[in-house]
């Protein structure tokens, strides 16, 4: 599969918002209730998905013209040596065939990254592992979920 990751532009938002809410609702719907699930892939329109790449570098899988993923990171708490990984999904039928590593690894090499002492991200109850194996740690070594349900999971940069 030819994997094409690139900036995401306005057209992409309504497949972004769909491939987001998918995975909700056929996913994370595993780990989390069904009114949970429901109430955040509602959440998730458009519009809001607009308004996370306004505030972040916001990246889409492609295969050939296709979006089948997508991430984004941004400063953490607006200071400028820590980011936050975000909205990092893919496709339900294309999960494990390294989209997400490969969006994981393409956030990892923007500047917001590069220039972080620390990054930052919230993780489902279902990606959690996904994100371990990718050397992403349970802050402090704790591993409880907050208050969205999440894992709250970081990585250092050694060449900080």
């Amino acid at each position: 599969m030819n994997i094409k990751i690139r900036r995401f532009t306005y057209n992409d938002a309504d497949i972004v918002s769909e491939i987001i809410r998918r995975n909700f609702l056929e996913v994370n719907i595993k780990d989390y209730s069904v009114d949970e699930m429901e109430k955040m892939a509602q959440m998730y329109s458009n519009k809001k998905v607009l308004e996370l790449s306004a505030k972040s570098h916001f990246y889409v899988a492609c295969t050939d013209d296709n979006v089948v993923g997508c991430g984004s990171i941004a400063c953490f708490q607006g200071k400028k040596d820590e980011s936050i990984l975000l909205t990092i999904f893919v496709l339900p039928e294309l999960q494990g065939k390294g989209i997400g590593t490969l969006i994981v690894k393409t956030l990892e090499n923007d500047e917001y990254f590069l220039k972080s002492k620390r990054t930052e991200l919230w993780a489902s109850i279902t990606a959690c592992d996904f994100y371990r194996n990718l050397g992403y740690d349970y802050i402090n070594g704790i591993r409880e979920l907050n208050e969205e349900g999440c894992y709250k999971l970081e990585k250092f940069n050694s060449e900080i």
